[in-house]
């Protein structure tokens, strides 16, 4: 049977790349050789090529496709030597071949080079104009950070007490990097007076310790920044009280049900908190200065790697010395690193019957209270004195507000 469709789908490759190309390679002498047909053609060969011959014919069309590619541009006089079209060219037959096999992802796959290619001038711009030299190097290390050390990490626990994951507390850093960059954009987009606090936001969910400890690196950097900067971290603070709430809703309806009141008093007093630092005029730096800066600190995100582990081997030292006596120390110890992880565990008992929803109030609030800890030294061993001085009473109000509302329950259920 004449797979008709694969080939309508091959030849529309062809067409789609192609029209984009033949729009773009000019006239005259510097005309380009490649346009709409043959890009149509070379999809095609790839389709035929595969469907009478399987690879090894696919194998040998590609090679006479990338021989008259290479000819062709030996030959041309364009003063453009670029070999996004030649490229282009190679592609078209290997998408066509994709065709025959997976019609949808060549489809999708030939859209996304139709898009790059006629993104040149806004991806030129972009890279030439909008990124700094010290924005580049970053990124590569970001890169590097992400695509070629973490993999390469042992997953496994290490260390005294079994404590360090080396894979994991990279990831950290990872974030850690992320969460400076995403700052970084936001405050070049929006200005430092809304950036910082919209990036802190975003970021909580992801982490709320790493998100302040960038916000510490960014004041460390940038004094000026400081209003926006708290502002941000504390609302981080706010995104650990949302996401709990979602978290228990999932696992557990009738917790969240039982801690909601905390929950939206933790919420309100942190974003209360952070609206007064946010409406606050900003000194920092404009945009067009930030641009100079760079993304994240990784000498930063290294220290913020160092005290989470001394943290991890602190907090399996306390389980190995008091054991799992009480689900309250032992969900204590879990928030030192994630808070939510400890949640969701005490969830899950109140979920399968072992712990009443009221039982789980205590060891939830004691994985945020240890939690907090672990932001507020993350604020003082990172961040300035000043932006200590600003961002722990946050943090500190906000778990207040959430255990008073606790007590007062208590107080009152009692009687």
């Amino acid at each position: 049977m004449i797979p008709w469709y694969n080939l309508a789908v091959a030849l529309g490759i062809g067409l789609l790349i192609g029209l984009e190309r033949e729009r773009s390679k000019g006239e005259g002498p510097t005309r380009r050789p490649a346009g709409i047909r043959t890009f149509a053609l070379a999809s095609l060969l790839g389709a035929v090529a595969t469907h009478l011959g399987g690879t090894v014919l696919l194998a040998v069309a590609l090679a006479g496709v990338i021989a008259l590619t290479a000819l062709s541009y030996l030959r041309s006089h364009d003063t453009d030597h670029g070999l996004t079209t030649e490229i282009g060219l190679v592609i078209a037959p290997l998408l066509g071949a994709l065709a025959m096999a997976e019609p949808l992802l060549a489809a999708g796959l030939a859209a996304a080079v139709a898009v790059v290619f006629a993104a040149k001038a806004p991806l030129h711009g972009f890279v030439k104009g909008a990124l700094s030299d010290a924005e580049v190097k970053d990124g590569l290390v970001f890169a590097i950070a992400t695509l070629v050390i973490w993999p390469l990490l042992p997953d496994r626990q290490l260390g005294p007490f079994d404590a360090i994951n080396p894979h994991n507390v990279w990831l950290l850093v990872v974030l850690m990097l992320a969460i400076g960059a995403t700052g970084h954009a936001a405050t070049r987009l929006l200005g430092a007076q809304y950036g910082l606090p919209v990036a802190g936001l975003a970021a909580g969910f992801v982490s709320s310790t790493a998100t302040i400890g960038a916000m510490a690196a960014r004041v460390a950097k940038d004094p000026a920044s400081m209003g926006p900067a708290v502002a941000g971290a504390a609302l981080s603070t706010c995104a650990t009280f949302l996401q709990m709430a979602i978290l228990l809703f999932t696992m557990s309806p009738s917790t969240l049900l039982a801690m909601a009141p905390m929950l939206v008093a933790g919420t309100v007093v942190a974003a209360v908190y952070a609206l007064v630092f946010a409406l606050r005029p900003s000194a920092s730096r404009d945009t067009q200065e930030a641009e100079a800066g760079r993304a994240f600190s990784p000498g930063v995100a290294l220290g913020l790697a160092a005290m989470m582990t001394l943290m991890l081997v602190v907090s399996a030292a306390m389980r190995d010395w008091f054991g799992e006596a009480g689900v309250i120390v032992g969900a204590a110890v879990a928030g030192i690193v994630d808070t939510h992880s400890a949640g969701i565990s005490v969830a899950s008992l109140v979920a399968t019957g072992s712990f009443s929803a009221e039982a789980a109030i205590a060891p939830i609030l004691a994985a945020m209270s240890a939690n907090a800890a672990a932001k507020i030294a993350m604020a003082i061993g990172l961040g300035t004195r000043s932006f200590a001085v600003r961002i722990v009473p946050g943090v500190v109000l906000s778990m207040l507000a959430a255990w008073t509302v606790a007590a007062v329950m208590l107080v009152w259920g009692q009687e």
